[in-house]
């Protein structure tokens, strides 16, 4: 590996967003607006949205020039990149369009660099057809899980640096070159436009950074699964479960009270901690991480060990649980 290629997607991806951030005040576009009628917006001055053009230019044009083998990996990732870009530009694609868009990416990294669950860390084989669906929905559950968590600064692009960082040391142990490259190359990309989000919030993901990252992060982590015997499925579900979980349990809250699991709330765990404990930004981001890191890097060092990974989901279940619910009876008091 060139040593200097993480350095140089994180210098474009940089460089990127101080452009983005200039030209999209200058011009308007890209802006995300105060709304206080809008559930999730915590920040009080008109921002750019777009950061996630420069993790995408950061990432793509680093590995086009330096590695061509993992072109087709983001030009996958393009196409989700895209929908969200549109989405963050003129809010006019319906969730449905957005569903199938990320579908259609999770079918094109099955077909150009076989991304495909066979199996979760069972005795038997999925059928193809279980195969093929089954990664689609892996692929779009993880595209929206990092979505959902966008609310604070450096929030999902924390989450996410950290998860590159624990597939990067799994794809080194496993001596696969080609995944560690593009990971630290995602990773890099990322500290690139983190810089700017954290802790000031001069520049927001938005939909396409959070889209991207998510694609990257899951097929990535598919790819390390299921290439190497000696990774457990499980440890892909473990070191992305609190994303993963807050939409589960996302779409059931909000599904117990006749609500569509697409609607937007004020009820996310993020929020909750924001409007109880910190009432801060930044911390609340760093609290996040505090509760997240040990279920992200500690399953590293038992990557292979399927029923130890799923004793580690299940307590981190028992913790989200036990804190959520914690803290929404401490708001009603």
């Amino acid at each position: 590996m060139y040593p200097i290629a993480p350095l140089i997607a994180f210098t474009v991806s940089f460089i990127t967003c101080l452009c983005i951030i200039y030209f999209t005040k200058k011009h308007s576009i890209f802006l995300d607006s105060y709304d206080s009628s809008k559930p999730q917006k915590v920040h009080n001055t008109p921002t750019s949205r777009a950061g996630g053009l420069g993790i995408f230019c950061g990432s793509i044009l680093i590995c086009a020039s330096y590695f061509p083998f993992t072109l087709f990996f983001l030009l996958a990732g393009f196409i989700t990149f895209a929908a969200g870009l549109i989405e963050d530009l003129k809010g006019t694609l319906s969730p449905k369009k957005r569903l199938l868009i990320q579908s259609l990416s999770a079918v094109l990294g099955m077909i150009l660099f076989n991304a495909i669950i066979v199996d979760i860390g069972i005795s038997w084989q999925f059928p193809l057809i279980i195969s093929i669906l089954f990664t689609v929905f892996a692929v779009v559950g993880s595209i929206n899980a990092i979505n959902i968590i966008d609310g604070f600064n450096g929030l999902a692009s924390g989450i996410s640096i950290m998860v590159l960082i624990s597939l990067s040391f799994c794809a080194y142990i496993v001596d696969d070159m080609q995944l560690l490259y593009i990971s630290l190359i995602v990773l890099c990309a990322s500290l690139g436009f983190f810089v700017l989000n954290f802790p000031k919030g001069r520049i927001f993901l938005g939909d396409g950074g959070a889209y991207f990252l998510g694609f990257c992060i899951v097929e990535i982590a598919i790819l390390l699964s299921q290439k190497h015997e000696q990774i457990s499925s499980w440890f892909v579900l473990c070191i992305m479960i609190y994303p993963v979980y807050e939409v589960l349990f996302s779409a059931y809250r909000r599904k117990r009270k006749g609500l569509s699991p697409l609607y937007p709330d004020k009820m996310h765990l993020h929020t909750v901690i924001f409007r109880k404990i910190t009432k801060n930004n930044y911390k609340t981001s760093i609290l996040v991480w505090m509760i997240a890191a040990p279920f992200i890097f500690i399953p590293l060092l038992y990557m292979w060990h399927t029923k130890l990974l799923i004793a580690t989901v299940l307590l981190f279940v028992l913790l989200y649980n036990f804190i959520y619910f914690r803290l929404i009876k401490l708001r009603k008091r």
